[in-house]
C-alpha cells in the first residue's frame, strides 16, 4: 500500500527523533563499538600532549577521538596547545598569544616530556587535521579562535564529519554561522538547565555532561533529539570503573578520559565477559610505562593482563634485579653490565626517565618488588635471562605463585627447574613444527612458540599432549588480523607491546562467536 506525500510527512513527524541523527560522525573504528572513547590531550602517556604523536598513538590502540585544546597566536593561526602558557609543554616563556607562528615554530615542545621527543614541534591545526584524516576524530577544544578561519580549516581538510568543535555558545553560535551548520558543535549542559531550552538556543550536535550528573533520563531526552552524550570523567574521583560502568549504563555515547587503555578493558570485559585468549604484556605494559620497571608491571594488573612478563638479571652481589639487556645503557644512561654492579648501584638508576618525565623516580626494580606489585591475580612471565634456577624455583615458591607463573629459557634450563621443583610451569622455545615432540618430552607447562610456525595443526598437536601454546607477536606480526587468525586456531596466550590491538582482535573473534 502506498502512502500519499502528506501521509508520509505525517509519519515521519511522529518518528522518535533519535532515528533521525542530526549529524552522522566518521566511524573510526569498524565495526563501531557501543561506546566510544575520547583520549584527553591524545594518548598522553605515550607522547606531549596535543603533540600528533599522541594523537595518531589514538588510532594504533583502536581509541576513537583525541581531544585537543586550539589557542590562536599573535599573528591569528591556530595552533594545538594544552594551555595558554609555553612554559608547561615547551622550552619557551610566556603566552601563546603573545607569539607569532613562526616564533611558536621554533620551539622545543618535546623534551620537557622525555628526551627522546626532542625536537618535537607545536602542530598548527591543519597540520593536525590533516594528520588525522581517515585515522581518528577530534575534540577541538575551543580556549581561543577565530571561528570563521576554523571552520575554513576544517573545510578544506573534509573533516567536517571527523571533528566536534567545543566551546563556548556564543563561539559557537558564530562556528554554525560560518559553517552554515556543517560543521558540528559541543558545549556544556547542567542538569538543572532546561532541557528543551537549551536545546531550542544552542542547537548542539553533542552536549558534555559532568560524570556526576549523568542519568538515564538525560541521555534518553538527548537522543530522542538526535543528539550525542559526552560524558566528562575526568580526575581521580570520576576516573575509575565504578563512574565509567555508571555512566555506561546510563546510555552515554562518548567517554572523555586519561585512562583510556583501562577503560577499554572494563569495557570490553562487561559486554563479551571471558576472552577467547590469555593476554601477557611483554617487559609489563611497556607501551604505558618504561619498560621491566614497576610502573609498567602495576599497569599491566591495571589492564587485567593474564600475565606480566619481565626479565630477570642476576648482580654482581648475586641479588636478583629486572632487566632485559645485559648491560643497563640502553634504558638508564648509565654504563656498565648488570652483573658488574652491586644490587644497590643498579637499584639507584632511573629506569624510567628516557620514556617521560612522570617515570623519571622509576628505578631499576629487585625481583622481589616486581613479584610484589603484580597483585594477587596477574600472573608472572619469568623470563630467566641469568638467574640460577634454584634461585628462582625458591621465589616461585616464597611468592605462592604456583597456579599464576611460567618460565621461559631453554629446554635444558626448563628440564632443571623441573628438578628441582616439579610443580613449576616451564616454557620452553619451539621454533619447529618438528621439534615438538623432544620439547614435550621433558613435559612443559606451555611452548613459547616461533610466531611463523602457529598453524591449527601445529596447536592442536600441543594440546594432544597436554602443552598450551604461547607465542609472542612482537614487531611485524602485530596485527588485528595476525591475532584474529592465531585465535581461531586455538592459540591459548598471545605476547604483545600492544594490549589495545590484541583487545579489538579479541572483541572481533567474540562478535563472531555470538
Amino acid at each position: 500500500m502506498r502512502l500519499a506525500l502528506g501521509g508520509l510527512i505525517s509519519l515521519l513527524a511522529i518518528l522518535p527523533a533519535a532515528a533521525q541523527s542530526k549529524f552522522a560522525f566518521f566511524e573510526p573504528v569498524q565495526p563501531p563499538r557501543n561506546v566510544q572513547i575520547m583520549a584527553h590531550r591524545g594518548m598522553h602517556m605515550l607522547a606531549p600532549d596535543n603533540s600528533l604523536a599522541a594523537i595518531l598513538g589514538c588510532a594504533s590502540d583502536y581509541v576513537e577521538w583525541a581531544e585537543i585544546e586550539v589557542h590562536l597566536t599573535k599573528d591569528g593561526k591556530h595552533v594545538a596547545i594544552h594551555g595558554e602558557s609555553l612554559a608547561s609543554c615547551t622550552d619557551g616563556k610566556g603566552k601563546v598569544a603573545d607569539f607569532t607562528l613562526e616564533e611558536l615554530k621554533k620551539l622545543d615542545a618535546g623534551s620537557w616530556f622525555a628526551p627522546r621527543f626532542r625536537g618535537t614541534r607545536l602542530s598548527t591545526l591543519p597540520e593536525v587535521l590533516a594528520a588525522a584524516k581517515g585515522k581518528v576524530n577530534l575534540y577541538l577544544d575551543c580556549k581561543r579562535i577565530d571561528p570563521d578561519r576554523l571552520v575554513r580549516e576544517i573545510k578544506a581538510t573534509g573533516m567536517e564529519s571527523q571533528v566536534i568543535v567545543y566551546g563556548d555558545p556564543n563561539v559557537l553560535a558564530k562556528v554554525r554561522a560560518s559553517g552554515e551548520n556543517a560543521v558540528p558543535t559541543m558545549t556544556k549542559y547542567r542538569a538543572k538547565t532546561d532541557l528543551a531550552e537549551f536545546v531550542r538556543s544552542i542547537d548542539p550536535a553533542a552536549v558534555e555532561i559532568d560524570a556526576d550528573e549523568v542519568t538515564a533520563e538525560i541521555c534518553k531526552a538527548f537522543h530522542e533529539r538526535g543528539i550525542k552524550v559526552q560524558a566528562k570523567v575526568l580526575g581521580t574521583k570520576w576516573d575509575n570503573p565504578t563512574v565509567w560502568g555508571k555512566v555506561i549504563d546510563a546510555g552515554v555515547d562518548w567517554l572523555q578520559t586519561d585512562d583510556p587503555a583501562v577503560l577499554r578493558f572494563f569495557d570490553t570485559r562487561r559486554r563479551i565477559g571471558k576472552f577467547p585468549v590469555e593476554i601477557a604484556l611483554h617487559r609489563g605494559a611497556n607501551r604505558y610505562a618504561p619498560e621491566n620497571t614497576l610502573p609498567a608491571i602495576r599497569e599491566a594488573s591495571r589492564l587485567g593482563a593474564d600475565y606480566a612478563e619481565f626479565d630477570i638479571r642476576t648482580t654482581r652481589d648475586g641479588r636478583h634485579v629486572i632487566m632485559h639487556d645485559g648491560t643497563v645503557d640502553r634504558t638508564t644512561g648509565f654504563h656498565s653490565t648488570v652483573r658488574a654492579m652491586s644490587f644497590a648501584d643498579v637499584t639507584k638508576l632511573s629506569a624510567g626517565a628516557w620514556f617521560g618525565k612522570p617515570f623519571a623516580d622509576s628505578r631499576v626494580p629487585a625481583f622481589e618488588d616486581v613479584l610484589t606489585a603484580l597483585g594477587d591475580k596477574t600472573g608472572a612471565y619469568l623470563d630467566s635471562k641469568d638467574i640460577a634456577p634454584e634461585a628462582l624455583a625458591a621465589a616461585i615458591r616464597k611468592f605462592g605463585l604456583y597456579d599464576r607463573h611460567v618460565v621461559y629459557q631453554s629446554k635444558e634450563y626448563c628440564a632443571k627447574l623441573l628438578a628441582i621443583d616439579p610443580k613449576v610451569r616451564p616454557l620452553p622455545p619451539l621454533g619447529r613444527f618438528d621439534q615438538l615432540d623432544a620439547v614435550a618430552a621433558i613435559k612443559p607447562y606451555g611452548f613459547d612458540t616461533k610466531w611463523g610456525i602457529l598453524s591449527k595443526d601445529m596447536i592442536a598437536a600441543a594440546h594432544a599432549k597436554g602443552v598450551k601454546v604461547f607465542s609472542d607477536a612482537l614487531g611485524l606480526n602485530e596485527t588485528v588480523e595476525q591475532y584474529r587468525k592465531a585465535m581461531g586456531w586455538g592459540i591459548d596466550v598471545i605476547q604483545t607491546d600492544h594490549p589495545l590491538r590484541v583487545l579489538r582482535a579479541i572483541e572481533l573473534v567474540s562478535a563472531e562467536k555470538r
